[in-house]
């Protein structure tokens, strides 16, 4: 089976539904599959629930399909670069569900590796409690989380062969790996797709066996605050 498709739009091709569910990789602008985000853009699909760590910039990124208004909820944990979220959030256009960073690397995963729910004492006397299990294990309290799964999971690696053996790049190597594994259907984004057996499998990050489609992008890779320290005179 060819898993190598000629561009973002042609690999999100007869996947996508209005309503549905998308975990999207990357940490901030790091890593994130911005050519599948576009093409996201670009079909027009609408009333998405996107599960990310954020949710880009104004726009880049996820920040592209806010402008657009097709993502009606956001499961997230950083939300704090992105005036239109906090503008859309305020004025009650948008929904969101807040997880601890941690918590929700970890429901992606528990999702991934078909575990429904876990117990974890992070929330645990604050508002990301309320309304879930309590549980009380060796004198301490902790709170029930549901594992997490979508209908498409978008993911952004810098190498893949033709199988769908993924490597990923330093600190890209984020929420990408986990979101491969939670999706029903994955798409992953690549700089460079090689022949099978050119991957060391010791280095191998996430095996094919996650991998439905593969497109090769060409990218910008922001930074969302470029800080930098002044040049010394000599």
């Amino acid at each position: 089976m060819n898993k190598v498709y000629p561009n973002a739009a042609a690999a999100l091709e007869g996947l996508l539904f209005d309503g549905m569910t998308v975990m999207s990789g990357g940490f901030g602008l790091c890593g994130i599959p911005e050519n599948l985000i576009a093409a996201l853009r670009d079909s027009g699909v609408k009333g998405l629930t996107v599960i990310s760590n954020n949710c880009g910039v104004d726009d880049f990124g996820l920040g592209l399909l806010l402008k657009t208004r097709q993502i009606a909820k956001m499961v997230s944990s950083y939300v704090g670069e992105n005036k239109e979220f906090e503008r859309q959030f305020l004025a009650g256009e948008l929904q969101l569900e807040f997880n601890p960073q941690g918590t929700l690397a970890e429901r992606i995963r528990a999702g991934g590796a078909g575990i429904p729910a876990f117990f974890t004492a992070t929330g645990v006397g604050t508002v990301v409690a309320d309304g879930k299990e309590l549980r009380e294990f060796n004198g301490r309290t902790y709170v029930m989380e549901t594992g997490l799964v979508a209908d498409l999971s978008i993911v952004k690696a810098w190498k893949a062969d033709t199988e769908g053996n993924l490597v990923f790049r330093k600190t890209a190597r984020n929420f990408n790996p986990m979101m491969a594994t939670a999706g029903k259907t994955t798409v992953v984004e690549v700089e460079e797709v090689v022949p099978v057996g050119s991957l060391d499998p010791d280095h191998i990050h996430t095996p094919g066996i996650f991998v439905q489609r593969i497109v090769v992008g060409t990218y910008e890779k922001r930074i969302e605050q470029r800080t930098v320290r002044k040049r010394e005179v000599a």
